[in-house]
């Protein structure tokens, strides 16, 4: 698919991934339109330039007038935290699937969506099983389609720097799994690019590679304190898993699961950008102290 003559449907355009992708169109003089759930939030995007339709994914019937003149669809759409009664087999399954039949049916060419690197690894995640099963029903769909699999957000990082700012950050296991988080700006490089391409899948991490121990020392570095790490070894890391289970919300089990998870797993993805976590770290640092 090389060329694209029709508008751009942005589902997920008010999340972090969203925006970027959506700047990163209007940057390419490219025609956009943002699909959002409210008045408000059509609003705020169309007094900034963009064009905005209104439509809830986990209610199809509003997305029957969301796709006039609209050739590719691009999803972004997922919840970290479960609430407002939806879950994640509600949005990141059903929702998105919801989105791709509705798309399908008018005759829309190409869908585009964003998993997590290495997601087929982690299935007994919720979070990140429901985002596969979709996966998988995208690829059963007769219509070109592409899974971009980032490593992290530079936004995921935010944990570390703020245990950072409370004087110790504590890691689960020995602290050297690897990973490559990337910026917004750059991960909507890659997620437009894939929109013109024939590739099926693009693994994409940051362009610098850390162990979580390097992150946490990044982080104490930005705020000029002395580093302090406290490792929670695996087996009490699992164990604390099972047992909060059973005394956790559900809305903040989901996150602690997936991060626990991943913690120990290598998550460094092809390198790509230019924008690096140092300056990140400053630019969250800097904004505190306005």
């Amino acid at each position: 698919m090389n060329s694209i003559q029709g508008k751009i449907l942005i589902a997920g355009a008010t999340g972090y991934l969203g925006r970027h992708v959506l700047a990163e169109l209007k940057s390419r003089n490219l025609s956009a339109v943002a699909l959002v759930r409210t008045a408000s939030q059509a609003k705020s995007l169309e007094d900034e330039g963009f064009e905005a339709r209104i439509g809830q994914v986990t209610s199809p019937d509003t997305l029957r007038d969301v796709f006039e003149g609209v050739e590719v669809v691009f999803s972004s759409i997922g919840i970290t935290r479960q609430k407002d009664g939806l879950t994640y087999d509600d949005v990141d399954y059903q929702g998105n699937l919801n989105l791709l039949r509705a798309a399908k049916a008018v005759g829309v060419r190409k869908f585009g969506y964003t998993s997590v690197y290495r997601g087929d690894g982690f299935r007994h995640v919720k979070i990140i099983d429901a985002k596969e099963r979709f996966v998988d029903a995208l690829r059963a769909e007769a219509i070109e389609s592409c899974v971009v699999r980032p490593t992290g957000f530079f936004s995921d990082m935010a944990d570390f720097f703020s245990m950072a700012k409370q004087g110790r950050v504590f890691l689960f296991g020995n602290g050297e799994a690897k990973l490559n988080p990337i910026a917004g700006e750059d991960l909507a490089k890659v997620c437009v690019d894939s929109l013109f391409d024939n590739s099926l899948e693009v693994n994409v991490g940051g362009p610098q590679t850390y162990t979580q121990n390097d992150i946490a020392r990044l982080a104490f570095k930005v705020l000029g304190t002395r580093p302090v790490i406290t490792h929670i070894p695996m087996r009490v890391a699992k164990f604390l898993l099972g047992f909060s289970k059973l005394f956790v919300k559900q809305t903040d089990y989901g996150p602690i699961e997936m991060y626990m998870t991943v913690s120990d797993h290598s998550m460094a993805a092809p390198e790509y950008g230019i924008r690096t976590l140092e300056d990140h770290f400053l630019s969250i640092k800097n904004d505190a102290e306005k």
